[in-house]
């Protein structure tokens, strides 16, 4: 689009902006084929949509939707209520390409209560409103499985597909099923159950559905009473087991408070790269929760939170054909709702509901995050580096991680290990050990950076790519001062230093970072401290083998593995006929030569005796 074009269509669009009115309603933008791409709402018209065009937009992805716009239309409605409706069933309709997505892949069961003249009561995942009632979805399915077996002992509806109908029951035209026959079913199809008793029994397992299991709870005490006043004991015994079994029930399921009768309570909760966000939606019946789900949605045009839940609230209400009066939310809301009121709790019971909520949010968007490093695994390495780049504040991510590990017994057999991190998982092939060679003594310090020394000197001669992206000292202050002073003092580099500190315990309990190194916030039980702490307890166990390794060749060594020309058979011949060194080098030219022979005699008594160059 030429500059002339572009500046044609912003004139033609303004000019539809200025003959818009200051009223509620909703607005539609048409990219070049005239199809919609975003429908927006707003308290006033004319206002809300020449802020698109009349001020610099700031959001960058809101000027590539303003670039798209071809033409625009809008509907005034009467209240902000009807314009908030309109909205929403404007985007369900078009599936605008800028709007906020419901990312819901799922198709969660039902439970269907059938229109015919004996209903039956089952799961289904197909919603086929002429077919039957739906209550539902259910999330957890045990759940629904709970509230299935409760209404099944209690009400026995028939499960058969049998055509019944008063006539052709009364015709005798049906015979009992196996399920009659296990008292799992009253009979209704040969008339051992009358129409107007199941009938009654489907009206209270909707209730029960409805999540009104209270109410039903006290019908069913006052059939018990009636029926034992009228001396109907047996009526009165199936009554009062259907009300111990709802009692128990209820019992089981999480009851909050019984003043709080009808409330939907919703909490956002965002994702770390803020793409998307995940909308968690309780329904409260009669102090019971009765529904509980979590949705995400996919941010499009960077929407603050307060507009990604405006914009769920009525959806998921729709969805669950919730009519509660009162909506309980985190924070404040611009917009009204035509049928119910928001409301912020402080304390008490619906504050104790907002903050289950806000839990299962939480959880949801945790589930979701080890469900996608499941199926890729360097997901979460990533994840952990950018982490720790956050809370370092490096320059880059530290996808090159080196870490240091002196190893000695009062200084002797002195080694250092150093083991290297790629993408948070060891790179064994790069592991190096150094034994100590200018430090006499035990020298933490020095031998630290002796280390250092070597091996970044010849890194920079030999590949100065393969610098690493941030070194970790296994220990604190001394141990980083140490490093620095070679890494940017001797050598120049700027390579970030950071530093495990362990406590009085000898258990790592902090991260150090920084010159002066300040102590960095983070959690001892969080994936990233782990991960660091990993990194030391590696490097620390290829240290101590190294050092173990070196200290078990000193233990074995012989002085006889010194004398040259003589192998390994010759020296077992000597130990085996002298039994130690002490004989062998006590022992005179003759003897020896009786043992292994005069040129291998000869050798070995040179060896001890070095002032004699030949045999007397």
């Amino acid at each position: 689009m030429t500059k002339e074009e572009n500046e044609k269509r912003l004139s033609y669009l303004k000019g539809i902006v200025l003959s818009m009115p200051e009223k509620p309603g909703s607005y539609q933008f048409y990219d070049d084929e005239h199809n919609i791409i975003y429908v927006g709402k707003a308290k006033k018209l004319k206002s809300r949509v020449s802020s698109y065009f009349h001020k610099e937009v700031d959001r960058f992805k809101t000027k590539v939707l303003v670039s798209k716009i071809h033409d625009l239309s809008y509907t005034v409605v009467n209240t902000e209520e009807d314009a908030l409706l309109l909205e929403n069933s404007l985007i369900k309709k078009y599936n605008p390409r800028y709007n906020v997505l419901l990312k819901d892949g799922k198709t969660y069961p039902s439970i269907c209560v059938t229109n015919e003249m004996y209903p039956r009561i089952f799961k289904t995942r197909t919603i086929n409103k002429r077919f039957g009632t739906y209550y539902g979805p259910y999330s957890h399915i045990s759940s629904m499985y709970a509230i299935l077996d409760l209404i099944k002992k209690l009400y026995k509806p028939r499960t058969c597909r049998l055509p019944l109908n008063r006539e052709s029951i009364l015709q005798g035209k049906f015979k009992p099923c196996l399920e009659y026959h296990i008292h799992n079913c009253d009979g209704p199809c040969i008339d051992r159950q009358s129409y107007d008793n199941y009938q009654h029994n489907i009206a209270q397992a909707r209730e029960i559905l409805k999540g009104k299991t209270r109410e039903v709870q006290r019908m069913l005490y006052e059939e018990m009473q009636t029926a034992a006043e009228e001396l109907r004991f047996e009526d009165a015994e199936v009554l009062k087991n259907r009300y111990l079994a709802l009692d128990s029930f209820c019992a089981k399921s999480e009851v909050v408070s019984h003043t709080i009768t009808d409330v939907d309570v919703f909490t956002i909760v965002d994702d770390d790269s803020r793409k998307n966000a995940f909308i968690n939606y309780i329904h409260v019946m009669n102090g019971t929760i009765n529904q509980s789900f979590t949705f995400e949605y996919k941010r499009k045009l960077d929407e603050s939170d307060q507009e990604l839940l405006l914009t769920a609230i009525p959806e998921i209400r729709q969805r669950f054909q919730s009519h509660a009066k009162e909506v309980i939310v985190p924070f404040e809301m611009d917009w009204k709702l035509a049928d119910a009121t928001f409301f912020i709790p402080q304390r008490g019971d619906k504050k104790s509901l907002l903050d289950l909520s806000e839990m299962n949010g939480k959880q949801y968007k945790f589930d979701r995050l080890k469900q996608a490093e499941k199926l890729n695994p360097e997901q979460k390495q990533t994840r952990l580096m950018k982490e720790l780049q956050e809370k370092l504040q490096l320059p880059k991510l530290p996808y090159r991680i080196e870490c240091f590990d002196n190893s000695n017994i009062s200084g002797s057999d002195a080694v250092a290990g150093c083991v290297v991190f790629k993408a948070m998982k060891p790179s064994k092939s790069d592991y190096r050990k150094y034994n100590i060679k200018t430090v006499e003594g035990p020298d933490d310090y020095a031998s630290m950076q002796e280390v250092v020394r070597r091996r970044y000197s010849r890194m920079m001669e030999e590949d100065p790519e393969a610098l690493p992206d941030l070194i970790i000292t296994d220990g604190g202050l001394g141990q980083m001062s140490v490093v620095r002073a070679v890494i940017e003092g001797e050598l120049g580099l700027q390579i970030p230093i950071a530093g495990l500190a362990k406590d009085s315990r000898h258990r790592t309990n902090e991260l150090l970072y920084g010159n002066p190194p300040l102590t960095i916030g983070l959690d001892v039980k969080s994936e990233l401290f782990h991960a660091l702490t990993r990194i030391q307890d590696e490097v620390h166990r290829y240290a101590i083998s190294f050092h173990r390794d070196k200290r078990s060749k000193h233990a074995l060594h012989s002085t006889l593995d010194d004398v040259r020309g003589i192998g390994p058979k010759t020296r077992e011949a000597l130990m085996s006929h002298f039994k130690s060194v002490k004989r062998v080098e006590s022992a005179d030219i003759q003897q020896l030569t009786e043992v292994i022979g005069h040129s291998k005699a000869q050798l070995v008594y040179n060896f001890f005796h070095p002032e004699s160059s030949e045999v007397k």
